[in-house]
């Protein structure tokens, strides 16, 4: 596969993936009525910051791809990335579209781990792949403490 074409594939499934979790991720009358913590970021940042985080994904998911010669890496490599954006998107449906961030909550422990080992996979294949992960682990790292916190301040969910 060319190099156009490795960038093509990662651009679709980020494009995807941020289309997908956009589209589930309503910020209405629901979201703006819970009580947020003190350091949540103004709503406007989060745009940009997945813009950033999406575009430095995509490119380290190229470099992680062209780093394997392999059929079987590559397989493997293409996987974790799939695996990691279905668990991005699964997040924005149980937060905001299922309107539970308890169980958000949960699930976004196992997101946390996915990206963590997207850092430590894509830094063995090439470093430079680590290293644009790490804002992205940096990110779900804090969504990570304002889910825990939305969760403390606005309990139970139905």
């Amino acid at each position: 596969m060319s190099l156009r074409q490795q960038s093509l594939v990662a651009a679709s499934i980020t494009l995807a993936s941020a289309a997908a979790g956009g589209a589930l991720t309503p910020l209405d009358d629901w979201y703006y009525g819970l009580q947020q913590p003190w350091f949540k970021p103004p709503d406007w940042v989060f745009g940009p910051a997945w813009t950033l985080i999406f575009t430095l994904t995509a490119v380290a998911g190229v470099l992680c791809w062209r780093a394997t010669r392999e059929p079987a890496a590559q397989r493997l490599v293409l996987g974790l990335f799939l695996a990691n954006a279905a668990l991005n998107v699964l997040w924005s449906f149980l937060f905001f579209w299922s309107r539970r961030p308890d169980w958000a909550l949960t699930e976004v422990g196992v997101l946390w781990s996915s990206v963590a080992l997207l850092v430590f996979a894509g830094s063995r294949l090439d470093w430079r792949a680590g290293a644009l992960l790490v804002p992205y682990l940096a990110w779900v790292s804090l969504a990570s403490l304002i889910n825990q916190q939305v969760v403390a301040l606005n309990a139970p969910f139905h």
